[in-house]
């Protein structure tokens, strides 16, 4: 899990396993047991119903920490695109902790890229840093302690065996990362005093963590499976945002929610645990039933996508719109918005500005979104580190371009309104360059043309009918040719909607 957006020996005392994920050292009567992949703890609980609220108590502990959450306001897309960031952390954590030694290596790697390039000052004038180790053990704390406070709360405590077993898979996972042993600590003893310590001295009340709680699930973005479904996807958030925040908040220790001053709504205990046990109980459907990915990968599924299972998600969203439809007639809901001329296939330029420059949803556009850009189309194509600098530096050189032509006044950054007034045209020798570079990483054979492998590993659809060539490939012209026409034409409907702009 990284800290903005989605090895070595292990610690003397934390179980024996070299970096490659190899068998620990059995403990006294014991039986060993592989740390990553199939057979381990972690590989039982990453499709566990339960896990999805440990992952966003985890992530609200993560943001309360003062670098953690600065780095989040600054640079992360968790507000504007958190569907797009919740299937990058199940990605990522599939790669780091799948069985294969050489995916995790290369995924430890790219997560150390991309963490070297998270490091500024937050609003107190504070540095932070991603690369930080103990801020990185405090991530992979807030993981494990929230997977065993996931099983206590639903009547299930770990024993003691399989508690210290996933600690050090956990501890496995920050030695992959390449970290020296020492900042998590070498026994669980040692570990609970530990978090003790770090909840009372160094988590804050910070504004990342009071978004988490208080706005992300209020205003959460309809996933795309349920795009086109406004009043069905309102009602469900008005409902189910504000329980989400309160569960949450009821299950942070009670001296941080105390320091912090978290409102706590009656029977929120009482709520919380009885969303742990409901959700638990989902654990007992059929295998298969219940898989982290396919559920990701349902809710970033496009009806108009040519997945075979295409005629059934459009069966499924035309029964919710009739669902929407009913609600509309029995509920005092407002309307949604009246369309206007620019939600066909033109955006307005605001409405360009919104959905895909500003990536970070801060209201400004700036570096960070553009390496937004640059660190998801990293990710999906697991550009290797050359590829991956050359595509940043074509970013880096497009900022500059926008930031000279389109900051009037010269506080290093773009207005929605400095945007707008200016009615740019993007495509300049920097936009044509970022252009060139995203064909060059995605043609991975260097033979001058995309074709369905490579479109669909960028895209992840098959070939549209208009953007083939004749021989069935995607041509450097066209690939060029169309990346503008949506950077600067803002025409929708292209594959780039799903990639830059999608939630």
């Amino acid at each position: 899990m990284n800290i903005a957006d989605g090895g070595h020996p292990s610690s003397a005392g934390a179980g024996a396993t070299d970096s490659e994920g190899g068998p620990e050292r059995p403990e006294p009567g014991g039986e060993p047991g592989p740390l990553f992949g199939p057979g381990s703890q972690f590989n039982a609980f990453f499709n566990d119903p339960r896990w999805a609220l440990a992952v966003v108590r985890a992530t609200v502990l993560e943001a309360a920490h003062p670098q953690i959450g600065a780095a989040l306001i600054e640079n992360s897309t968790f507000v504007t695109h958190p569907w797009r960031r919740l299937r990058n952390t199940l990605l990522s954590l599939q790669r780091m902790f799948g069985a294969d030694d050489d995916v995790r290596r290369r995924e430890a790697a790219r997560l150390n890229r991309l963490h070297a390039r998270l490091k500024g000052s937050d609003a107190h004038n504070r540095p932070y840093d991603a690369m930080d180790p103990d801020v990185r053990a405090w991530v992979v704390a807030t993981l494990f302690e929230s997977t065993v406070t996931m099983c206590r709360l639903s009547g299930q405590p770990l024993e003691q065996g399989v508690m210290e077993r996933l600690y050090r898979e956990f501890q496995a996972y920050l030695a992959a990362m390449g970290d020296e042993p020492g900042h998590l600590p070498h026994t669980l003893h040692e570990f609970w005093q530990y978090y003790d310590r770090v909840v009372e001295e160094e988590l804050e009340n910070t504004e990342a963590m009071r978004i988490i709680l208080y706005k992300l699930f209020d205003h959460l973005p309809a996933p795309p499976l349920l795009n086109g479904l406004p009043t069905l996807w309102a009602t469900g958030r008005a409902v189910a945002g504000p329980v989400i925040g309160a569960i949450t908040a009821a299950s942070l220790p009670e001296s941080f929610r105390r320091r912090a001053g978290l409102p706590e709504m009656p029977g929120a205990q009482t709520l919380m645990q009885s969303a742990y046990l409901a959700v638990g109980l989902a654990r007992f459907l059929p295998d298969g039933w219940i898989q982290a990915e396919g559920i990701a990968d349902l809710l970033a599924f496009s009806p108009d996508n040519d997945d075979p299972r295409a005629k059934t998600i459009t069966a499924l969203r035309d029964t919710m719109k009739r669902a929407g439809a009913l609600l509309r007639l029995i509920t005092p809901l407002p309307s949604p918005p009246v369309p206007t001329a620019s939600t066909g296939t033109q955006r307005s330029a605001e409405e360009f500005f919104h959905e895909v420059l500003d990536q970070t949803g801060d209201g400004y556009l700036d570096w960070p979104d553009l390496a937004a850009m640059a660190r998801e189309v990293s990710s999906r194509l697991d550009l290797d580190e050359p590829e991956e600098n050359r595509l940043y530096d074509a970013y880096a050189a497009w900022w500059h371009e926008l930031q000279a032509a389109l900051d009037i006044d010269g506080d290093g950054r773009i207005s929605v309104q400095e945007y707008v007034t200016s009615v740019p045209s993007l495509a300049g020798p920097a936009l044509i360059k970022v252009a060139e570079v995203l064909f060059d990483v995605t043609d991975k054979d260097s033979n001058q043309r995309i074709d369905a492998g490579e479109y669909r590993a960028l895209f992840q659809t098959a070939f549209l009918r208009d953007t083939t060539g004749t021989d069935g490939t995607y041509t450097r012209s066209a690939f060029v040719r169309d990346f503008l026409s949506f950077m600067s034409g803002r025409q929708r409907s292209t594959p780039y909607d799903p990639l830059l702009a999608e939630a």
